[in-house]
């Protein structure tokens, strides 16, 4: 039974601003927050993918005088449309209701956020502990100066509290899925993809243990990883199928292959339940697993799994601090064994990286759109993602200090976040770099046009049949030859059937 909010002295407005035109995610990180206080604050849950007007919902809900904490999950790229205006007017509408940030962007952009002085907590990292904490200290009007994984202004400067150890994910309460229910109907949030007819999304585990420099997620958790058991995710899965007709799932932890043991024990579970499954992992961690353990893993429902492939140079791998053991022969080779398997490899790279001359910067781009071309000949069915760079270095990195030297710098005032190019940014489709000259970009962007039109995602179901054989067809000659430039032809036929990249929209979904 749902708890009515009225009946609890206090209350939380979780806000999960827009994230995306459509296929819209249940908003798993407001569902995470929410537990943690369920029963003992009032919650009210408002998603941004969902209201046609958020701050129409969001000021009804102030105006009753039962909300003073307005808990805001914001990401980088579209979320920040919503979450900066929104922020704003909450603290200038209702200057007595605190205004708490979390997310990757409001732990790697709290300077700006602090700074706006409508933001007034940052939580960094994950809140199941210290957001009800939090809660506590601001209803007694007590210091918040113990409480870990906070970051806000004492005195006008930044104070960071010490970082948490990550908890035992098992611990934590059941997500509440029936009482959000009451807010928005979970069924709105299953889609058709290519993995089932009604796919959810799902996290499992938070962080991973390596430290990428370009990863936005090292500076959260400091190479630290907790999972939940694998009966309790099978647990969590079978739920959603009885309850909801879950057919299919999209794991969308940091890594999610991080333990062999886990992943081979849920799919000895979830074996016999026709569940379809996708997630992220590493190379060089899945390639120690078994031919057994792989074929299981596909037998029990895993169709694709996400990579960081990042590049086909070792050199460069290494300037990435990918740490690990993958190199470009690992992933050579490792695309053609997930395809005697029969799992899809889903490589994403990173093209871009900076370089002591623009030479070096351009021939780094060529190799690695030839090494790209390598893995479709030894894999055909290898799905490409192609990202720009885009910095995310962790401090003190010698990438750090690479991108600083060349000039880079991010905004130094929240709302300029609201600028166009920086969403862009931010979806590593425009690297604002100051080493990428436009010739190089457009390289990189043309040869992804050609790419998507001879090899189309197969996540995008509605790309088959006689679509598929133009598009390939069409792009045949361009691929082969390696003439890339102005291939509006190819432009104009994916914007006629809206081809979805699902690095930008994730999988299509109807």
């Amino acid at each position: 039974m749902a708890i009515n909010i009225m009946d609890l002295k206090s209350s939380v407005i979780l806000f999960n601003p827009k994230s995306a035109k459509w296929k819209h995610r249940i908003p798993m990180s407001i569902l995470q927050v929410g537990a943690s206080v369920y029963g003992k604050y009032g919650v009210a849950f408002v998603d941004g993918n969902k209201e046609v007007d958020p701050w129409e919902t969001i000021s009804t809900l102030l105006k009753s005088g039962d909300f003073k904490y307005f808990g805001v999950t914001v990401m980088p790229g579209p979320q920040l449309r919503q979450a900066i205006p929104i922020s704003k007017k909450v603290k200038e509408a209702f200057p007595n209701v605190k205004v708490i940030w979390g997310g990757y962007f409001a732990t790697n952009q709290h300077p700006v956020a602090l700074q706006s002085k409508y933001v007034d907590v940052v939580v960094s990292g994950p809140g199941d502990q210290s957001f009800p904490l939090l809660l506590d200290a601001l209803e007694k009007g007590e210091s918040i100066d113990k409480i870990k994984n906070l970051i806000f202004l004492k005195d006008d400067k930044i104070f960071k509290t010490p970082k948490e150890e990550l908890l035992d994910q098992d611990s934590l309460p059941q997500l509440p899925y029936e009482y959000f229910n009451t807010f928005y109907p979970i069924k709105g949030y299953l889609q058709k993809t290519f993995l089932g007819d009604k796919t959810m999304a799902y996290h499992s585990s938070l962080g991973c243990p390596f430290t990428c420099s370009f990863c936005a997620v090292v500076p959260i958790y400091n190479a630290r990883w907790k999972g939940k058991s694998a009966e309790n995710i099978y647990k969590d899965v079978k739920w959603l199928k009885d309850n909801y007709g879950v057919d299919s799932i999209e794991f969308h932890d940091n890594n999610f292959f991080t333990s062999r043991k886990r992943v081979v024990e849920f799919s000895k579970l979830v074996l016999n339940d026709n569940i379809k499954w996708w997630g992220e992992g590493r190379i060089d961690t899945i390639d120690k697993y078994s031919d057994e353990d792989l074929k299981l893993m596909k037998d029990a429902g895993c169709e694709m799994i996400f990579f960081g492939a990042e590049t086909g140079s070792d050199e460069v791998l290494k300037q990435m601090d990918k740490g690990g053991t993958q190199t470009a022969a690992q992933i050579r080779s490792f695309a053609v064994r997930l395809g005697r398997i029969g799992i899809i490899p889903e490589y994403s790279f990173v093209l871009g990286m900076p370089g002591e001359s623009e030479d070096e910067v351009m021939a780094q781009i060529d190799s690695d759109i030839e090494f790209i071309k390598e893995i479709k000949k030894l894999n055909p069915q290898t799905e490409i993602i192609i990202y720009l760079y885009s910095p995310v270095p962790t401090e003190g990195s010698e990438l750090y200090e690479q991108i600083t030297k060349a000039g880079f710098e991010f905004p130094t005032h929240l709302e300029d976040w609201l600028n166009p190019v920086w969403e862009n940014f931010d979806l590593r489709k425009n690297p604002l770099t100051p080493w990428l000259t436009p010739k190089m970009i457009d390289k990189i962007q043309n040869f992804e046009t050609v790419l998507n039109g001879y090899h189309p995602t197969a996540s995008d179901f509605r790309i088959q049949g006689i679509k598929k054989s133009l598009l390939v067809n069409l792009s045949s000659w361009r691929y082969k030859t390696g003439f890339y430039k102005f291939p509006y032809e190819i432009k104009a036929m994916h914007k006629i059937w809206k081809y979805r990249q699902p690095e930008i929209e994730g999988f299509y979904g109807e």
